[in-house]
């Protein structure tokens, strides 16, 4: 039992409250728990022999309402209350201390968990942007090596490129030797071979303004090769 109630105390207290108003056991032990904050919660152990000593002292009566027992204050409670105004107005001082003691405590303790939740949260905000930024430096390094191993690529696809361009002369320049014989050729050697010149540079253009992949790299390949053969065909 709550220090507040000494001896007697206790006693008085529940005179007090069913000369407010008759009550049954629970809503006494209700009132109390209330009037201090939920820290201090008498047990029905505690409330219900007290009220049955009262009512052998006549102090209070009961009547069953709803299958509960309501306690009601005698006059001859009501006179001793009266008698004891002074101790009642001392023990009231007592519990508005006790209850304001309470509270803060209670805004102590909730001012501590709010700090400490600030710290955790601040905390908790901290790691993230670490780990946001260890994220962003790493997405940084993929990045740069993503772009190195692009660079490879075009690096390697502009050699495959002059690689196979070169075949590709040797090709016309077979085809355009084979493509001629006898007297006149010589004029006709000139004008094929600045067709195909005008050819060759009009696809290095267009080759030179695109990414040129494996695929599209075999396909025109295959274009090539069957361009020469139709031409060689055609010379024949």
């Amino acid at each position: 039992m709550s220090p507040v109630f000494g001896h007697g105390r206790l006693r008085l207290y529940l005179l007090k409250l069913l000369e407010e108003s008759p009550r049954h056991g629970y809503e006494v032990i209700r009132l109390l728990q209330d009037r201090f904050l939920g820290v201090y919660s008498p047990s029905p152990g505690t409330i219900y022999p007290r009220l049955a000593r009262l009512e052998e002292e006549g102090l209070v009566t009961h009547e069953v309402v709803d299958g509960k027992k309501v306690f009601t204050i005698s006059d001859r409670g009501r006179a001793e209350l009266n008698a004891r105004l002074d101790e009642l107005a001392e023990l009231e001082e007592e519990i508005s201390d006790s209850v304001r003691d309470i509270a803060r405590e209670v805004k102590e303790d909730v001012r501590e968990t709010v700090k400490s939740l600030r710290e955790e949260l601040t905390q908790m905000a901290r790691d993230v942007r670490q780990g946001t930024r260890h994220e962003e430096r790493q997405a940084r390094n993929d990045h740069r090596e993503a772009w190195r191993e692009q660079k490879d690529e075009w690096k390697r696809q502009k050699s495959e490129w002059k690689r196979q361009s070169g075949e590709w002369k040797d090709d016309w320049k077979r085809i355009w030797a084979s493509g001629f014989t006898g007297e006149g050729s010589s004029a006709g050697d000139d004008r094929l071979g600045q067709m195909l010149a005008e050819f060759v540079e009009e696809v290095r253009r267009d080759a030179a303004g695109s990414r040129v992949g494996e695929e599209t790299l075999a396909t025109a390949q295959d274009a090539l090769y069957d361009a020469a053969r139709r031409i060689r065909d055609t010379l024949r």
